[in-house]
């Protein structure tokens, strides 16, 4: 028996029908009911989203002898014809596709010549993928486009129209634009319950919802899969025949990884992982839905009232108790490294899946806890006393990892630390360490370039330059060896670098006229392992901010990117 596609029954029929596209349906209608139709329309926008189908209620209504208020009947015969897509003398649909060349151009500017078959009637050309057409075709359809004939109206549809933009930019200026955006995921799913219930078929919430988030804004391919769930499973769509028809992973697999990092047990991904492939499930599609439950997380920890969560509400709870063993810092990086992973297409270049899925896997259950660093430094102003500071725990359920602070026989003295010596503004105090002093040479350096104005553009390869030392009261400085003919050049004009010097000064407390320095080109550079890039790094944030060199100095922390 055949069969009628659902996306093909349940086309709408009016511009009121129109699923998520309420603003081009409102000015469409309303430029028919007014009188103030142009001659050339461009539909843009993702498939599936009612591009032509709009452009066939434009066709409809135009030629409706019982319009009423811009809509059409849809039950007239011109209506019917123009709906199913059937011959029309005023209606002439387009696949550009195939018909691309010029000389199918001429042959549409040719017969669009010709007057409707009555007076009352428009000739409407409908032309789809109107992107695929050569720039000899739009050229060929220009003249046409500028100078119209009387009661016909041109309307391309479009996924692309960057590529007209590319190809045939006078087009566009003579075209009025409808951007069509993709549909929202509640959208999708009452216009699925709309047309289940024409077809009598009872359907799960969660399955409807699993549809419409699958359908990725496309009204179309949610009624595709729905009519691929329905050969499936009859006359009720249920929310397990939806899960195994897709070949979509359970929400109990993830909430089981997640269980995993929260307890740190990077063994377990292994087993995790064959579980998964002996069940047969993809690991594309694993790791497509890993970012979806990331997501889930993420908004029911900042907001579990927020609207933005697509997940059915029986789920709620148990994503909810999940989520509260991670600090949001934490979830965010978790939903980063698989973002990232999918637009590298990793898992699609190798053949290697599992490798991969487990590598990816294993990154999430290796990633330490957060600790902010107000938090670090109010430890590390409690840490006088007796008793060594204790962190707060961000995950009560996870190790705090490298973040732990290891006891050392100073912090286990029941005696209070002696005062830590400041870094010296100049050389009257030692400093605590040659990387503090070196840190804050640094950072007066940074200042005083920033606050130096006649440095112009120059000072952006300033910032470039490494502060070695202060000697007395002379400044050694490394310049890079791209740049050390025009650095050297202005440090040594005295009128380019005057305000520099008095800023400098005063960041150091040293006279204007004693302050001096000397300049040397870098060695030769060689290329740095990711190791010693790594290092280097974390040097320069403890560099800026000296802050966070005490706690780690104090806590006898390692930091890690």
């Amino acid at each position: 028996m055949y069969r009628t596609a659902l996306a093909r029954t349940h086309r709408p029929l009016s511009f009121d029908e129109l699923v998520g596209q309420d603003h081009i349906g409102l000015t469409l209608r309303t430029a028919i009911e007014s009188g103030r139709v142009a001659h050339a329309y461009l539909f843009c926008g993702p498939r599936g989203v009612g591009k032509t189908t709009a452009a066939r209620i434009l066709a409809m209504a135009l030629n409706c002898p019982n319009r009423e208020g811009g809509e059409p009947c849809g039950t007239c015969d011109s209506c019917e014809r123009i709906w199913a897509g059937r011959a029309s003398l005023d209606v002439v649909e387009i696949d550009a596709a195939s018909h691309r060349g010029v000389e199918d151009a001429r042959d549409l500017r040719e017969r669009a010549m010709y007057a409707p078959t009555t007076d009352e009637r428009y000739k409407v050309y409908i032309v789809d993928e109107a992107h695929m057409l050569t720039r000899d075709a739009w050229n060929a359809l220009l003249k046409i486009l500028e100078e119209p004939p009387p009661r016909v109206v041109f309307a391309f549809a479009t996924t692309e129209p960057q590529k007209i933009e590319r190809g045939a930019a006078p087009v566009l200026s003579r075209c009025q634009r409808f951007d069509f955006r993709r549909v929202s995921v509640p959208d999708i799913v009452a216009r699925l319950e709309t047309v289940l219930e024409r077809e009598n078929v009872r359907a799960d919430e969660g399955a409807l919802l699993s549809l419409a988030r699958r359908a990725d804004g496309g009204v179309r391919d949610a009624l595709s899969l729905l009519d691929q769930v329905l050969s499936f499973s009859g006359d009720e769509v249920l929310r397990e025949d939806v899960r195994r028809m897709l070949g979509l992973v359970d929400e109990d697999r993830y909430l089981e990884f997640f269980e995993i990092v929260a307890a740190g047990d990077r063994a377990a991904v292994f087993g995790f992982v064959q579980a998964l492939l002996d069940t047969g499930h993809d690991p594309a599609e694993f790791i497509r839905g890993l970012g979806d439950a990331l997501r889930a997380m993420l908004v029911v920890r900042l907001d579990p009232e927020s609207g933005a969560l697509d997940i059915p509400p029986e789920s709620k709870a148990r994503f909810a108790e999940a989520a509260s063993r991670f600090t949001p810092a934490d979830l965010l990086r978790y939903l980063v490294a698989v973002s990232e992973f999918e637009s590298a297409g990793t898992l699609h270049r190798s053949s290697q899946h599992r490798i991969q899925l487990e590598v990816l896997l294993l990154r999430i259950a290796s990633m330490d806890s957060t600790v902010e660093l107000e938090e670090l430094l109010g430890a590390v102003r409690g840490s006088g006393g007796a008793e060594p500071a204790r962190l707060p725990d961000p995950a009560p359920s996870r190790p705090s990892g490298q973040t732990t602070p290891r006891p050392s026989p100073a912090t286990q003295d029941a005696s209070p630390p002696p005062p830590r010596p400041r870094t010296p503004r100049g050389d009257s105090e030692p400093g605590p360490s040659e990387s503090g002093a070196s840190g804050a040479l640094l950072s007066a350096w940074q200042t005083a370039v920033g606050r130096s104005r006649a440095l112009g553009g120059q000072a952006i390869a300033l910032r470039g330059v490494s502060v070695e030392a202060l000697e007395g009261t002379t400044l050694r400085l490394v310049i890079p060896a791209g740049l050390f003919e025009d650095l050297s050049r202005l440090l040594d004009n005295p009128d380019r670098s005057a305000e520099l010097r008095e800023n400098l000064a005063q960041e150091l407390e040293i006279e204007p006229d004693q302050l001096t320095w000397e300049v040397e080109k870098a060695g030769g550079a060689r290329r740095l392992t990711s190791e010693e890039a790594a290092e280097q790094r974390i040097s320069s944030w403890m560099d800026r901010d000296p802050r966070l060199r005490e706690a780690v100095e104090e806590l006898d922390l390692t930091l890690k990117e």
